[in-house]
């Protein structure tokens, strides 16, 4: 029995680019795992026919691309070697995990300057790393599509729940969300942090709701995660960065600190946690003055902190109690490792246009022994915004306070497991919708 499809936000874009008549060579990025392959194939459904070549299991393909890169030449060998014919507008053609052939990343742009009819799609899961060695790959030529592990919107819509998203999303601080409705979203917010949002994992939630089982599932991806440490950089002993990955791990929700980590020196370990963010497993939190815009023109890379891009695999890692977060209703419990700060992080990532990087910002105050310190800047329109993970009442939210009359901002958000409501110029909104701010 086939494995129902999940829905993902990417999906509509990939069917905008189908239909477009000026499509460019598409390529796919994120880290390994998040269902790049799974929606090309559902792409794959709106074409007559569909060729799907994956580097990593078939070596024979690659001598397709060694010598001249002509695009009809090697489009003739792709069909007679996977017997079936490549029309355009008919035909889309995947290149899946094409890291493992540089020549194939090569070829991309000569499928956009000689065969632009046709509609090809690249992904690969450790792809940075090639295209760091073919910095001229096709630029300008080729398009890039970022994707992230499921968000809480996508999850909830896996779970049957459209109808009780679609509330969420026609709620605000002026018009709260109906409470009961509000009680049920923290109850799949609490799991949702649990379980994380990596395909694998919400699809078995989605087919027997047991959790437990889900926690197996975020065991055996752990373990592939750490082997593919082998594959980064042979100049990089594995040791070092399975060192620099604990490190992230074990300081998540604070600035990461060097000093803390004795097993390596400075340049050991900055350069592990450099393979790792370009393999899209740990993701930096920059400090930003929040002067101006961008928040990323007066950057502090000093200070930083570093995430990982699932909060399923983090708590796994952490060894969290899960009855701690499923029956709590105390943040302070739920939020044990800063896992929803992290997750907050990762929901603004994966409401951003699928077509770039979003960027992570935090503010501190940037004066001796103050500790005022707000979790997220974030840009809206030509509006700076201070975001702090809260409880509590509005009168402990001084660092909040400070940004707001220091930086003349209009407002600030406080995201916790309240409903939608506000308190003077704080506007609050419930942690499971904090994506959609």
């Amino acid at each position: 029995m086939a494995k129902r499809y999940m829905e993902r936000r990417v999906d509509k874009e990939l069917a905008f680019w189908k239909n477009d008549k000026e499509h460019k060579v598409l390529l796919l990025r994120g880290a390994r795992q998040v269902g790049k392959s799974s929606s090309v194939r559902k792409l794959a459904e709106l074409f007559e026919h569909f060729i799907e070549v994956n580097f990593e299991k078939n070596r024979r393909v690659h001598q397709l691309f060694d010598g001249d890169l002509d695009a009809h030449e090697i489009c003739e060998k792709l069909s007679v070697q996977f017997k079936k014919p490549i029309v355009p507008e008919k035909t889309l053609v995947f290149f899946d995990e094409i890291q493992e052939c540089p020549n194939a990343i090569s070829a991309l742009r000569f499928f956009c300057e000689d065969y632009p009819e046709l509609h090809v799609i690249a992904a690969g899961s450790l792809l940075e790393f090639a295209l760091e060695e073919l910095p001229s790959f096709g630029v300008g030529r080729i398009r890039s599509i970022f994707m992230h592990p499921f968000s809480f919107a996508e999850f909830m819509n896996a779970n049957g729940e459209t109808l009780l998203w679609k509330e969420v999303c026609n709620s605000n601080h002026a018009k709260p969300l109906f409470e009961p409705f509000h009680e049920k979203c923290l109850d799949y917010l609490k799991k949702f942090l649990l379980l994380g949002g990596m395909p694998a994992v919400v699809a078995k939630y989605t087919e027997n709701k047991n959790i437990l089982e889900c926690q197996k599932i975020l065991n055996d991806l752990i373990i592939s995660l750490k082997a593919d440490f082998a594959k980064y950089k042979k100049r990089v002993p594995n040791l070092h960065v399975l060192t620099a990955f604990e490190a992230v791990v074990n300081q998540n929700g604070n600035r990461f600190n060097y000093s803390g980590v004795e097993q390596l020196n400075y340049r050991q370990l900055k350069d592990s946690l450099e393979l790792l963010q370009k393999a899209g497993l740990v993701i930096p939190v920059v400090h930003s003055s929040s002067n101006g815009l961008p928040l990323g023109g007066d950057v502090n890379l000093k200070k930083q902190k570093l995430i990982l891009l699932d909060t399923g695999i983090f708590q796994r890692l952490l060894g969290l109690e899960l009855s701690d977060i499923l029956l709590s209703n105390d943040i302070s419990l739920i939020n044990k490792g800063a896992i929803a700060e992290q997750y907050a992080g990762l929901e603004f990532l994966k409401s951003a246009s699928c077509y770039e990087q979003e960027n992570l910002y935090f503010w501190s105050r940037e004066k001796a022994k103050s500790n005022a310190e707000v979790d997220y800047v974030i840009q809206r329109g030509e509006k700076i915004i201070p975001i702090e993970i809260k409880s509590g009442s509005s009168g402990k939210m001084q660092s909040m306070r400070l940004f707001l009359e220091g930086k003349k901002s209009e407002y600030g958000i406080r995201s916790s497991l309240e409903n939608f409501s506000f308190y003077d110029n704080i506007k609050v909104w419930p942690l499971y919708a904090i994506g959609n701010a």
